[in-house]
């Protein structure tokens, strides 16, 4: 097969497309690998890639032709099996996307909730297919050694009792002012917690909005981060896949308070290393975590606004996504900062490790590529 999609750089899809690659190669599969340009802004640096994904190059008279891509990014191919392995964060997608998916035999989506987006939005059921992603469970476990990481202060990570974190591109999906609003309110100068915030970010313009926006949450709230328990922010710090599992490993805590998730990779390594998991209750989370190994905030739905980033806004015109419960991720944060609130974490790990492999996940794309039949 021909598999076209991002691999060189940083993204969580250029992560799937390798590991997706990896496997597939190992059951004895010929595999023409072709780069998706454009599409990482943040390319790996020479020491972290893997050479072997460029030996890959030549053709294979491949009859698959696998898109992992944005719908309107797949190109499908004439005289081939086109294949789009794609996912949503909202309610509905874009009606162009359902145009151009209809060019392809099938789409594979991972999570219920990004199937349901494309049957609302009119795509054809019988023509989706559900597969998983997965998580390198062997990289990421509690025994890596933590990262030396200090404070602002210069006062070690390590010796905070609780250690928040979250990892995040710089959107408004991310609802990130809605995480530190739920911080700010919830603890105070005398909590013995820091909130780790690495946040990656693509545009100038973009940050700058983000922080004239804290500082008027700050402002309507009446109380400053300064009022609060520690926040430390990693803005566009690289971090190479070999140091990400000693990133985790420095928190105690993961904490999402995303409007929705097509799948969200950082949430599993959280998870694998032994983190307990703080998630909203909507999207792909709903997948693979539920009460029994994370603390689940509850969300509705709301329209998808917004307040900057608008050249995003056109992929979520029409669509709903989810507005989690301030309150309630509060209690969680109360939770996190009490002692033994740790508990969840090896059930977590547990559960990801077993049942989301990226072997698994590749067997079930390859049983799903040698069932489908032709279109005709």
């Amino acid at each position: 097969m021909a598999i076209r999609g991002p691999f060189r750089g940083a993204t969580g899809y250029d992560h799937h497309v390798r590991r997706f690659t990896r496997e597939i190669v190992s059951h004895r599969v010929a595999v023409q690998l072709v780069d998706l340009p454009g599409w990482s802004r943040r390319q790996l640096g020479r020491g972290q890639r893997d050479k072997w994904f460029d030996t890959l190059s030549r053709p294979v008279n491949a009859e698959i032709m696998l898109n992992f891509a944005m719908p309107h990014q797949a190109q499908p191919a004439p005289g081939k099996r086109n294949i789009n392995f794609t996912m949503f964060e909202a309610t509905r997608i874009p009606r162009d996307w359902v145009q151009h998916n209809l060019k392809h035999d099938r789409v594979i989506l991972p999570t219920a909730s990004s199937r349901q987006a494309w049957i609302d939005s009119g795509y054809p059921a019988e023509r989706i297919a559900l597969c998983p992603l997965g998580v390198d469970a062997e990289t990421h476990r509690p025994e890596v050694e933590p990262m030396p990481l200090t404070d602002t202060q210069g006062r070690p990570l390590a010796e905070y009792r609780t250690r928040v974190l979250n990892i995040s591109e710089l959107t408004p999906r991310k609802n990130l002012i809605s995480l530190l609003r739920v911080w700010i309110e919830n603890t105070s100068r005398s909590d013995d917690a820091i909130l780790i915030l690495k946040l990656n970010c693509p545009w100038r313009r973009w940050m700058l909005k983000f922080f004239l926006d804290v500082r008027l949450m700050e402002h309507r709230l009446g109380k400053s981060r300064k009022q609060a328990a520690a926040i430390l922010f990693l803005i566009n710090r690289r971090f190479g896949p070999d140091e990400m599992p000693r990133l985790y490993t420095t928190a105690t805590h993961y904490w999402s308070m995303s409007h929705g998730e097509g799948w969200d990779l950082c949430m599993m390594e959280a998870g694998t290393c032994g983190l307990h998991l703080i998630a909203t209750k909507h999207s792909a989370y709903t997948t693979y975590l539920d009460s029994s190994v994370a603390d689940m905030i509850p969300s509705r739905l709301v329209p998808a606004k917004f307040r900057w980033a608008h050249g995003m806004q056109k992929y979520f015109r029409g669509a709903r996504w989810w507005l989690p419960d301030e309150t309630a991720a509060g209690d969680c944060i109360a939770r996190a900062m009490a002692e033994n609130s740790t508990t969840k974490g090896p059930a977590a790990r547990a559960r990801l490790a077993k049942d989301y492999t990226w072997s698994k996940a590749a067997t079930r794309l390859l049983d799903i590529l040698s069932e489908w039949p032709d279109r005709s």
